[in-house]
């Protein structure tokens, strides 16, 4: 059974940072592509940012792009977000996510997800 399990979400005063960072479990990301989704209130799923299997390339949407940076420990077997300069605009349930391909369109691999509310 695969399982991914966010952690770190909370309330966070607008312009500050939060550490996001997802536990993986029965499978291994070493050959995986990893990121992360979002979605915020009355809105749809949104990408937010992907590594790929190699660890050589990532990608963020337009909008977290110079704020956000997704890495991952692959001896842990864990996802990481680092989100600074938050806006209120940010605040989603953000969900980590893996695949064998690319986690931009539909990862096959989801977390439950944790609340990020950004206050202001």
């Amino acid at each position: 059974q695969v399982q991914l399990v966010e952690l770190g979400g909370g309330l966070v005063q607008a312009g500050g940072s939060l550490n996001l960072s997802c536990d993986v479990s029965g499978i291994n990301i070493s050959t995986l592509a990893t990121g992360w989704h979002r979605r915020a209130p009355g809105k749809e799923r949104e990408f937010v940012a992907a590594l790929s299997w190699t660890g050589g390339s990532t990608y963020y949407a337009d909008s977290v792009r110079t704020r956000f940076a997704t890495s991952r420990d692959k001896a842990k077997n864990m996802i990481f977000l680092q989100m600074h300069s938050l806006k209120p605009e940010d605040t989603a349930v953000y969900y980590c996510a893996a695949d064998s391909a690319s986690v931009i369109q539909l990862p096959d691999y989801w977390g439950k997800g944790t609340l990020v509310a950004v206050s202001s």
